[in-house]
């Protein structure tokens, strides 16, 4: 492969990308010193990388070519095929996978549809989405491509920082949801302690930050609205979140870690560093969207998963510096293949340099909102992280936050349900003009503010869902009279 010298990877880093899919050997590691796990091809020129990336491109394009016939329809109506692809350009023409089009999928071939290319007993795992935007759809991982995800994810998380002599606290559900077990698998897979907590049972977290406080965990994984729960719960018991000693927190699930407001209210409650991670639970390696240890923004692993941040009318990529959709495709996938799977997510992608080294293009705002969690108000695109950003700057913030939106005879309403802080009980005026204000200049619409005490919304162990539109339940009440 020109410019990547595919031997040299093999004898020092233990994995061989002249074969498809490419072979790891599982006892190797970098030095504990080591920036990267992976230099030769994190670091490579991108064109370099680029060829590396086409060569594994086509193998999965045939795979899935001869495999599925879910794929083979697809492109044959597009007009498409494998010997289409003779460069990473060609793969807009491509047509777009939607979770609309699985989900129809495995309701005519259940239970995994007619793209599993694999045969069904060479599945080791069954997993299913969490549902965030529609009934969940289940997959299939087989085993050699679940030993491929656990290289990808401690790739990364080496990136991020952790070492082997992390003890990784996993907070986050042990169920068909897939984030825990990657952060699992790649902890393990990195020589870290991994602590796999879990979440979810009542009075789970109380117990959590029992188990956190005795056993000094270093590294913390869940989504950040349940880390931000985590620590209220310690301060109910008296404990500073500072004192447990985390010194690195990741995060998926939710665009919190990625907004700047959330960020720093995390890193300041718990004193160490905060990263974001996570695409799809589909796309699992989902971290192939990371932030490194420089917390610069989401890198795009492009050699792992192909990533094209595409206009989400047409499906063609946008320019470095513009705003899109992602768009993922498989690189090293045998069983359900993703080719041109549409992530509904919001980001801008950028090509600069990171100090990290990498060069890898990168999302420096992360994924910060859905195609389908925007909401109009009066012709205004609002976005639920910026109401979030805003509130979490405001001091005397409570913590957490609810969105109505409703309909009031021909014009929108805006409700925004905040929590105050018990310092600010008696400055509750002032306060409700701030955050008035603020959200006015930030979202161009007036919003309406209801301040209700700290502790009264719901928290999540999970991820979190502030926004209730009312609209329809306004025009369902009108059209019936």
């Amino acid at each position: 492969m020109a410019g990547i010298d595919l031997e040299e990877v093999k004898r020092t880093r233990g994995v061989d990308l002249a074969v498809w899919p490419p072979r790891y050997d599982p006892s190797w590691r970098p030095p504990t010193d080591a920036e990267h796990w992976l230099p030769q091809v994190e670091c490579a020129e991108p064109a370099a990388r680029d060829e590396l990336i086409l060569a594994k491109l086509r193998h999965q394009l045939r795979w899935a070519w001869e495999r599925s016939p879910f794929y083979r329809r697809k492109w044959l109506e597009a007009g498409v095929s494998p010997d289409t692809l003779r460069s990473l350009d060609d793969l807009r023409r491509f047509p777009v996978v939607q979770k609309a089009d699985l989900r129809l999928a495995q309701a005519a071939h259940p239970p995994f549809g007619e793209y599993l290319c694999v045969e069904p007993g060479e599945v080791a795992r069954i997993h299913g989405t969490s549902g965030t935007t529609g009934h969940p759809t289940v997959f299939g991982v087989g085993r050699q491509d679940w030993e491929r995800i656990g290289e990808a994810h401690a790739r990364i998380l080496w990136g991020a920082g952790i070492r082997p002599d992390d003890r990784i606290l996993i907070c986050s559900f042990f169920s068909l949801y897939l984030g825990s077990w990657g952060a699992l698998e790649g902890g393990q897979r990195l020589g870290a302690t991994v602590f796999p907590f879990g979440a979810g049972v009542a009075g789970q977290t109380l117990m959590a930050v029992g188990w956190a406080r005795a056993l000094r965990p270093t590294a913390f994984y869940g989504t950040p609205s349940y880390a931000l729960h985590f620590a209220e719960t310690a301060r109910r018991e008296g404990i500073d979140p500072k004192t447990l000693g985390l010194r690195l927190l990741f995060f998926s699930g939710e665009p919190g870690a990625g907004i700047p407001a959330t960020k720093r209210q995390i890193e300041e409650t718990f004193g160490g560093s905060c990263l974001d991670m996570g695409s799809m639970a589909e796309m699992t390696p989902w971290m192939t969207n990371a932030e490194c240890r420089h917390r610069t923004g989401m890198h795009l692993w492009q050699d792992l998963v192909y990533t094209q941040v595409c206009d989400p009318e047409t499906w063609q990529p946008v320019p470095f510096g513009a705003e899109g959709t992602p768009v993922y495709t498989h690189l090293e996938r045998t069983s359900q293949p993703m080719i041109r799977l549409v992530s509904g997510d919001r980001a801008r992608w950028v090509d600069g340099p990171c100090a990290c080294g990498r060069t890898y293009p990168r999302l420096p705002e992360g994924l910060y909102g859905r195609i389908d969690d925007m909401f109009i108000v009066r012709g205004e695109n609002i976005y639920p992280s910026a109401i979030e950003d805003t509130l979490r700057a405001i001091d005397g913030f409570g913590g957490e936050f609810r969105v109505v939106v409703s309909r009031r005879e021909a014009m929108d309403e805006l409700l925004i349900q905040a929590e105050y802080a018990q310092t600010h009980a008696d400055r509750r005026q002032s306060l409700q003009q701030a955050m008035r204000e603020r959200l006015r200049a930030r979202l161009g619409v007036h919003p309406q503010i209801e301040l209700v005490p700290e502790g009264t919304l719901p928290r999540t162990e999970f991820k979190a869902r502030r926004v209730i539109d009312d609209r329809d339940l306004y025009r369902s009440f009108g059209a019936g009279r």
